[in-house]
């Protein structure tokens, strides 16, 4: 058979691209730290305990046999002083359960683990929502009080351990559009753009969904990755998403899919490294469902005009793109990646037209080990800016045009956090934290003040 010249030049790209991806097979891409010979996950509280917090042996021999299991206590005791929808104090908690099967340690099927989690989660009211009125994450674990099943997955690697591919009940917050650095702070969290411009909020805490995931490591510094998930977590229908899937068990598989995709550049993370690491992350989304338009109606009239047929238009998809760099400043000498001093800078577009939010930017600075004595105490400060889009503002406008009333032109919402994490034994951490909130809602005039303390137990 006769092999065009197009398709000869086709294969000498695809074979270029797999020898730049391939070629430095020998190095190998980094793996979080997991389970000691104990079944421990460092930090833990376990260390700290009598016989490391397991005097029948049972964690031990689980582990010996592939199995092995964390527990996580989040509690955030959170105050609005000032502003927002009404001054108040809420308690909420968190109590997270993993659990994870190797295969290789239990049967012939290399490669192959199992993992599941799910969260038991109280509150004795929302902060954001009930008390600041606001959009942006205040603190992460905010959510409907329920017990819930989140992820529930099994993951194939192969390639020698450089590629992976992950089937079942996902989320998308956990490895996709995130900063490492960040993490310390209460208001990290799937960001805005995507939290309030997907269908009920996307595949992330609390709601996960089912969905495919492949990842490929074609060295230590670079990792590409590739998921699809069902489009809407909780399904079509009034009220709050989270009430739609209470439990997390409505494995939806049928709503229009969301793709992402994500490629990460890392530098200088070995341990021995003198220089400063960083990473960049490059990512964007599509989802194929179907948006409202946020300011016209089918006739062409806005949907603030009376006489307009007020049902929006229908656009097909929608799309949005993102960049995350962590960088280290300053790297004391014998410390990790993470020590020191870093930076973190998140930012992200969306089109106007169907969507509420089309600009999102994140940042803040971290100090990890800087305090004499206190080796694992780390303190920083962050922000998150989220816009509302062109088309929301026009519709604000032409609502005050049409009716005469004046109203709230929503322009933005920013949030600025200040917080401290004090290791008082590995495994048990306080946080005493304060957040100030530039309009709510985008409404001016309600800025917020609200303080806190957050305390983590993880055995």
């Amino acid at each position: 058979m006769l092999v065009s010249h197009r398709t000869r030049r086709a294969r000498r790209i695809v074979c270029a691209l797999a020898a730049f991806l391939l070629g430095p097979l020998q190095a190998r891409a980094q793996d979080t730290p997991g389970p000691d010979a104990n079944g421990i996950t460092s930090p833990s509280i376990a260390t700290s305990l009598p016989n490391n917090g397991d005097p029948g042996g049972v964690r031990k021999r689980l582990a010996d046999h592939g199995v092995t299991y964390n527990l996580i206590y989040t509690n955030d005791v959170l105050s609005n002083v000032a502003g927002g929808l009404k001054r108040g104090t809420i308690d909420q908690g968190k109590l997270e359960a993993q659990i994870t099967v190797d295969f290789d340690k239990i049967s012939e099927w290399k490669g192959l683990t199992f993992y599941a989690n799910g969260f038991q989660i109280h509150n004795t009211g929302r902060i954001r929502r009930d008390y600041v009125g606001g959009m942006n994450t205040i603190a992460a674990i905010e959510a409907v009080p329920t017990t819930r099943l989140s992820e529930l997955w099994v993951e194939q690697k192969f390639l020698g351990g450089k590629a992976s591919m992950r089937v079942g009940q996902l989320v998308a917050d956990n490895e996709f559009f995130n900063s490492d650095t960040s993490q310390i702070f209460l208001q990290t969290d799937w960001p805005t753009i995507t939290a309030v411009n997907l269908p009920s909020g996307g595949p992330a805490y609390p709601l996960s969904t089912p969905g495919v995931r492949l990842k490929f490591d074609p060295n230590s510094n670079v990792s590409v990755l590739l998921a699809m998930f069902n489009g809407d977590p909780a399904g079509p229908g009034p009220g709050d998403e989270q009430l739609r899937n209470r439990y997390g068990l409505n494995f939806r598989v049928t709503d229009p899919p969301l793709m992402i995709g994500e490629v990460q550049f890392r530098y200088n993370r070995e341990k021995e490294s003198k220089n400063l690491a960083g990473t960049i992350k490059l990512g964007g989304w599509a989802h194929t469902g179907t948006f409202d338009d946020q300011r016209l109606a089918l006739d062409g009239r806005s949907l603030a005009d009376p006489a307009s047929i007020g049902i929006p238009v229908k656009h097909r998809g929608d799309v949005g793109v993102y960049g995350v760099i962590d960088q280290q400043l300053y790297r004391p000498a014998g410390a990790a990646a993470d020590g020191g001093i870093s930076v973190f800078a998140m930012g992200s577009v969306t089109p106007s037209d169907r969507n509420l939010v089309d600009v999102f930017a994140s940042g803040g600075i971290v100090f990890a080990g800087m305090i004499p004595g206190r080796p694992d105490d780390k303190f920083g400060a962050s922000f998150i800016y989220a816009r509302f889009s062109d088309s929301v503002r026009g519709f604000d406008i032409d609502q005050i045009a049409f009716t005469g009333m004046p109203q709230p032109v929503r322009d933005y919402e920013a949030n600025l956090e200040l917080t401290y994490v004090a290791q008082i034994i590995p495994g048990w951490t306080v946080q005493p934290d304060f957040q100030y909130v530039w309009h709510p809602s985008g409404v001016s005039g309600r800025d917020a003040k609200v303080v806190g303390v957050r305390s983590i137990w993880k055995y």
